[in-house]
């Protein structure tokens, strides 16, 4: 374990690693509201009478006010302090989900469901990457990864729950007490969140032997805005984004429209199977190929990742009506794709330095919402349209494949000017 700088306070909750579990817990907390979405659109469908298309909005508002407000939710997070601040995440979060389960018409849903939920989550979720960040200089990747696999894992516990209160009780019933719950866990987790004090280093580390290419100074939100470096990650992250929410928002209508959601795997229902699956690749992603990039390089390590999740999409959709392979397969594309919440914060803080970190990651983090945007609704349409998901997984097979080549390029190159020039 690193020995600490010695003026921070001695307390348990001053140790980094403290801090990083901590983070953990409370990103596990908010993870429902987007990664079981998939399992209420059903109930929500019948009880309301909307389109799948005019339903998906809701998703969509969820990562928007999740993603388009995070310079806002990063810089609060500065400015107050992470225990205040992730408390007040946790309780809207939770407080949404309860609040949903009275609406009854769209725009009620949309405001509880979307803009609650993606405010409150968004603020925890900014707010525990930047704090990890600035923990770990030496682990950037890893410990960036660790802390958004908390919001990968967080519904691994959730999903058979959740599907199974929704069949036996309803899904009001289960946006009540799950709203609590997870609420609950969140506030908790808050109480002991901490910021480093300014300029700590953990001990034996310094930026010049970082085996990535590390930023020489820290650059302001406004000096970052102005390099092309940056928006070239914001069009590749959104790229990601864009590709994966047409997948993550559409698991349950792929199921259905291919007739192996109830069929039994191993014993269990092949969508809440896929879920589960799916949130532990999502979740294992991201500590995994961010402790791959501490090693080989972001660039190498994007290329490779975005590829695997190419490959898989072209095979998911070769096999997607048979059972055990669709439980298989969208793990896979879970995999290829969870790792961009690893890879791209650690990737711009070594760009631009640890300063403005949590402010800096706010604005990258508007490509989610641009993800959004293009995302579910987007799939959603092609497929009224069509009449089929083809294009669906076309496209996605693209965007995967393009940004992969953009890393080991272009990326490449443009990081290697900026970091000579600064």
């Amino acid at each position: 374990m690193t020995v600490v700088n010695p003026t921070i306070p001695s307390a348990w909750y001053w140790n980094r690693w403290c801090q990083l579990v901590l983070g953990l817990i409370a990103m596990m907390a908010i993870s429902s509201p987007q990664y079981v979405w998939t399992l209420f659109t059903g109930p929500l469908n019948q009880k309301l009478g909307t389109t799948l298309a005019e339903l998906q909005w809701t998703f969509s508002l969820l990562i928007i006010l999740q993603t388009w407000c995070s310079p806002l939710q990063a810089y609060l997070v500065d400015r107050f302090g992470p225990r205040l601040l992730i408390s007040v995440g946790a309780l809207m979060s939770g407080g949404g989900w309860v609040l949903s389960s009275y609406v009854s018409d769209l725009w009620a849903l949309y405001f509880t469901y979307g803009v609650i939920c993606g405010f409150g989550t968004g603020i925890i979720y900014v707010g525990i990457i930047g704090l990890m960040v600035r923990w770990f200089p030496d682990r950037r990747g890893l410990a960036t990864g660790l802390a958004a696999a908390g919001y990968g894992f967080g519904a691994i516990f959730t999903s058979f729950p959740i599907d199974s209160m929704i069949k036996s009780d309803g899904y009001a019933h289960t946006l009540v007490v799950w709203g609590i719950i997870q609420g609950v866990i969140g506030i908790i987790a808050a109480q002991w969140l901490r910021v480093p004090p300014e300029g700590w280093q953990p001990e034996g580390y310094s930026p010049a032997t970082a085996t990535t290419m590390q930023a020489k100074r820290s650059y302001s939100p406004a000096e970052m805005l102005k390099t092309p470096t940056f928006w070239l990650l914001f069009i590749m992250m959104s790229m990601m984004s864009t590709s994966g929410l047409m997948v993550v928002s559409n698991v349950g209508p792929f199921a259905n429209e291919y007739k192996v959601a109830q069929v039994l795997v191993l014993g269990m229902a092949a969508l809440p199977l896929s879920l589960t699956l799916s949130r532990f690749t999502n979740g294992l992603t991201r500590p995994f190929f961010g402790w791959v990039s501490d090693h080989i390089g972001r660039e190498m390590t994007m290329a490779l990742a975005f590829s695997l999740e190419c490959a898989a999409i072209l095979v998911l959709f070769a096999f997607i009506d048979q059972p055990a392979l669709f439980v298989v397969l969208t793990g896979l594309v879970f995999f290829g794709w969870g790792e961009i919440f690893s890879l791209f914060p650690s990737t711009l803080t070594d760009t631009f330095g640890p300063k403005y970190a949590a402010t800096n990651y706010g604005f990258l983090y508007v490509a989610q919402g641009v993800g959004s945007i293009l995302g579910g609704p987007a799939a959603a349409f092609l497929k009224q349209t069509t009449g089929s998901w083809t294009s669906v997984f076309i496209i996605v097979a693209i965007l995967d494949a393009v940004t992969a080549l953009l890393a080991i390029t272009l990326l490449k190159k443009m990081r290697s000017r900026h970091m000579q020039a600064g």
